[in-house]
């Protein structure tokens, strides 16, 4: 929707109807977390896919393959597959770079000489699901027959706008948005986006770029026409946009249209799983949560970024929506390898780097990370409340985040000391323990000695933590002790 509100107007056909977005209210006591806490609850049980958030492997481990940028080929996600399996994860992601053109959904045959359906076939023989990128709403200049060609007719009036006619693709993965709330569009991209899953065996389907125009030129589409004479289309840096009055409805008759095309994935394909991307975060909100079943939260995937939007959209969404890409980034230790792991860790966790470069150390610490993950801390990022027991994070001081599960008297608190050699201590207040019970404290990396506090303790003094290492993390686990 538009960020800007002005008068709306839409258009409404004899014998059509008009619903509004929905608008919801509720009331809460105890803080911002105690609101999100019930918040999330409510977006797991009223919105999330209940088949996708009842499963045991949800959130998963995903290898992508975008540290390899658009040059990934078939050679090269083999391997990666191979060591995915070896280091266990769960999935192996193929991003940009498999096809023949924006808009032309085919793969690159340079590339995959033997199509995807074989690798998403290997994927599947080593244990893992195939997960496939794709930006289904943008057309380009690519001219093989089927594809989303900016200069055929038909394709030319679903776009938000003619393109100059010097208009040339800004990326090798980016078009011109079409209008989905024009049902030929629509109707285009439901069909394509079920074929993609269906031949190439698809597990987990993201969608990317601008689904949902935020502006269009056309009067002869189902929005309200543009006032021609605040009309404005202009690039920017190889991306077509229009900015006109008819912002909100051009927003709202496309937003229609893209939660049908996603609704009618997961009938036809009830255990596909939906990842909703959209430039890292474009479309983090609540209609998207009823209608996917992860967010890529950030399109920058260093530790301090990573941290950064899984603090703030932790407010509001469950963390085993919330999906962190982690790319590489400098570790001159062990230590700064885990506080980069651990850092895309707190939610849904996504690496997206050479993991064959590794040395045998940090495999297999990454090795221990992903198992750690899979066991004791997936179960907390699906069920546990969350709370945020740090400012947001800097990058220089320490910050943290606590899960606890009073149902099962279990927790964790995941500690990053930042980049200040100076600040080698410090102390974290705890939140929603039981001050009257006690509690077993397990430190994952040995940096401090176990021990047993009250939770009065640990919500008055808190846990004192030890980090002398800058760029170093650790995981504290909870244990309710019961009789």
């Amino acid at each position: 929707m538009n960020p800007e509100p002005g008068p709306f107007r839409t258009r409404i056909e004899p014998g059509e109807r008009f619903e509004t977005p929905t608008v919801f209210v509720g009331g809460f006591q105890g803080g911002a977390d105690a609101a999100g806490n019930s918040l999330r609850r409510w977006v797991r049980e009223g919105l999330n896919h209940r088949e996708t958030i009842q499963s045991p492997t949800y959130p998963m481990v995903v290898n992508n393959s975008w540290g390899s940028g658009m040059q990934i080929d078939e050679s090269q996600a083999r391997t990666m597959i191979r060591d995915s399996a070896e280091l266990g994860f769960e999935m192996f992601h193929l991003d940009a770079g498999w096809f023949r053109g924006v808009g032309d959904w085919v793969p690159d045959p340079k590339k995959f000489p033997n199509g995807l359906a074989s690798v998403a076939d290997y994927a599947h023989k080593l244990g893992l699901k195939f997960g496939l990128w794709m930006d289904w709403a943008q057309a380009s200049l690519d001219a093989n027959p089927g594809s989303l060609y900016v200069n055929d007719p038909k394709v030319r009036n679903w776009l938000i706008a003619d393109p100059p006619s010097h208009w040339k693709q800004g990326d090798e993965f980016k078009g011109i948005t079409i209008d989905l709330g024009l049902p030929a569009a629509h109707d285009w991209a439901a069909t394509e986006v079920k074929r993609v899953v269906a031949d190439y065996h698809v597990d987990m389907l993201e969608h990317d770029g601008y689904v949902v125009a935020q502006g269009c030129s056309r009067s002869d589409h189902p929005h309200a026409p543009p006032d021609p004479t605040h009309l404005k289309v202009y690039e920017d840096s190889g991306f077509l946009w229009a900015d006109s009055s008819n912002a909100t409805d051009v927003s709202y008759h496309a937003t229609l249209a893209y939660y049908d095309v996603q609704s009618q994935l997961r009938k036809q394909y009830p255990n596909l799983l939906l990842e909703i991307c959209n430039d890292g975060g474009r479309m983090v909100d609540f209609g998207s949560a009823a209608h996917g079943d992860y967010f890529s939260i950030s399109d920058a995937y260093d530790p301090l970024s990573n941290r950064r939007a899984f603090y703030d959209a932790s407010y509001v969404l469950p963390p085993a929506m919330l999906e962190a890409y982690v790319e590489k980034w400098p570790t001159a230790n062990l230590d700064n390898f885990r506080y980069v792991l651990r850092s895309g860790m707190m939610g849904w966790f996504t690496l997206m780097l050479d993991t064959t470069a590794w040395n045998k150390d940090e495999h297999s610490a990454a090795r221990e990370a992903i198992a750690l993950y899979k066991s004791k801390l997936r179960p907390l990022i699906r069920e546990a409340d969350l709370y945020h027991v740090s400012p947001r994070p800097d990058g220089v001081h320490w910050d943290g985040m606590e899960y606890f599960d009073s149902t099962h008297g279990k927790g964790v608190l995941f500690v990053f000391h930042g980049s200040s050699a100076n600040e080698t201590r410090h102390t974290f207040i705890l939140q929603g323990l039981n001050p009257d019970r006690t509690y077993h404290l397990t430190f994952q990396d040995h940096t401090s000695p176990d021990g047993t506090l009250s939770g009065a303790e640990l919500l008055g003094q808190g846990v004192k933590v030890s980090l002398p290492v800058p760029h170093s993390s650790e995981l504290i686990f909870l244990d309710e002790v019961r009789n």
